[in-house]
């Protein structure tokens, strides 16, 4: 007989099950398609834009669809996430059997999948919260890591050896059948929903026919950010890391330093992706650290102090191992920031929250890769190999052949964040958030429990 904590956690690990599958099945049919787009086009840009079309439907209804997640039962958001994924899958295969198929075709179904991607994503995440005990947190944090580092260990690997054999239509047909399984595993399993209290049921309803109710809604998540400082401070420090991470990039230094060798750079990617899926296991068994806001900071900084490395060091192993290492310690830094956030922002207004939050990272995140190329290109790269003031010094540390200047930038952005988790540490309001803000209880929560 499973006691009704173990239940909680199998019947999460059940739908975990689904979604591995599922996600899987999408890498796999993405890098397919992204051979096919290549092979057809031979063209770099047709790539990014598929991304790009993918990410700004996204950025656009992340706020609606916060509220969405917190009024809509969040069992079928996530079954009609599944859904549209598949429903954009089988329209794919149709117009590529009947030799239909064209490139701004990817793009339209990129969109409408990739919202209905990110509802889904938000529902899932803030339901994790209502699925498992609080102790549990840290845990279900690594098996998320798991399901993302694991897809991204096997889904590239099984995507080049399965299409040559059965090519894009048969990995299309593959993706359906793991769509099908991650339906089926909510289908099985209840996912219980918060009740709104009497007070907030009534405002949703005047909400419909009131502008200025609308309004109150969607500008809910920022105003609860601003009313908790704690939160804020740690939004701030959130998006701060994620501006300078994305602000070096590692591609270009790899490929400049080992004049255009592209296996040292899938070496390394894979070293990081590698560390992440052992890093994810030892978590799960482990637990995380009691305080979390030390796994988080102490955990970010560890990473960014050996990925700083790839600037420092010039040996393709030497990236390999400090990169690997730096992924063991990313499922720590990310499980216990999740945890953090799910235990301290009420189960009724996660949704919410959690769409503002996602909102301003995703606004800062593209500034960062905005300004990469034009700072390597037009700063760095120059300032390393002309001579000035600075050039001898650094010269002797990053030397002064092409792709010097960018490994300047990956490793002073890389200590920048370094610091920047040190001066986080020293702020009493995010060093104490776990005193500060009291945890939501579950148990004490009235709960609807989907079919």
């Amino acid at each position: 007989m499973i006691s009704p904590q173990n239940q909680r956690l199998h019947n999460y690990t059940i739908i975990w099950i689904g979604q591995v599958a599922s996600l899987i099945g999408s890498q796999i049919s993405h890098f397919a398609l992204l051979i096919w787009i290549w092979q057809h086009t031979g063209e770099a840009t047709a790539i990014s834009l598929l991304a790009f079309f993918r990410e700004v439907p996204v950025l656009g209804a992340s706020i609606f669809a916060g509220v969405l997640v917190d009024r809509a039962n969040r069992k079928y958001l996530m079954m009609l996430g599944d859904a549209i994924a598949g429903c954009s899958t089988i329209l794919i295969l149709t117009l590529l059997l009947t030799n239909h198929l064209a490139i701004w075709h990817l793009f339209l179904i990129g969109a409408i999948s990739g919202l209905f991607s990110d509802i889904q994503g938000l529902a899932f995440f803030a339901s994790t919260a209502l699925m498992v005990q609080k102790q549990d947190y840290v845990r279900v944090g690594a098996m998320g890591s798991i399901k993302d580092f694991g897809s991204g260990v096997f889904a590239p690997a099984l995507a080049g050896v399965l299409y040559p054999m059965i090519g894009l239509s048969g990995i299309l047909i593959f993706d359906l059948i793991t769509f099908m399984i991650a339906i089926a595993s909510l289908i099985i399993v209840p996912v219980p929903q918060p009740i709104p209290e009497q007070k907030e049921s009534t405002e949703s309803i005047t909400a419909i026919i009131s502008l200025h109710k609308i309004w109150q809604e969607l500008t809910f998540g920022f105003r609860y950010l601003l009313q908790h400082p704690s939160l804020l401070i740690l939004q701030v420090f959130t998006f701060s890391y994620i501006f300078f991470d994305n602000a070096a990039l590692l591609e270009p230094v790899v490929l400049a330093r080992t004049n255009s060798d592209t296996k040292v750079l899938g070496y390394v990617s894979s070293a990081l992706t590698l560390g992440g899926l052992i890093g994810a296991i030892g978590l799960g068994v482990w637990g995380g650290p009691k305080r979390r806001i030390r796994g988080l900071l102490w955990g970010r900084a560890i990473i960014f102090s050996l990925e700083m490395l790839l600037g420092l060091l010039r040996t393709p192993w030497m990236w390999m191992v400090a990169f690997f290492a730096a992924g063991l310690f990313k499922p720590t830094a990310n499980s216990c920031e999740d945890a953090i956030w799910m235990s301290k922002v009420p189960l009724s207004f996660q949704g919410r929250v959690f769409a503002a939050s996602s909102f301003i990272t995703g606004i800062i995140s593209p500034l960062g890769l905005l300004i990469a190329g034009p700072l390597s290109d037009f700063v760095f790269e120059p300032a390393m190999q002309s001579p000035n003031f600075f050039t001898p010094v650094l010269s002797n540390i990053f030397g002064s052949e092409p792709g010097s200047g960018m490994a300047l930038q990956f490793a002073l952005f890389s200590f920048i964040v370094v610091l920047i988790c040190l001066v986080s540490y020293a702020i009493p309001l995010l060093r104490n958030i776990e005193d500060i803000l009291p945890d939501h209880d579950v148990e004490n929560v009235k709960l609807l429990h989907g079919d």
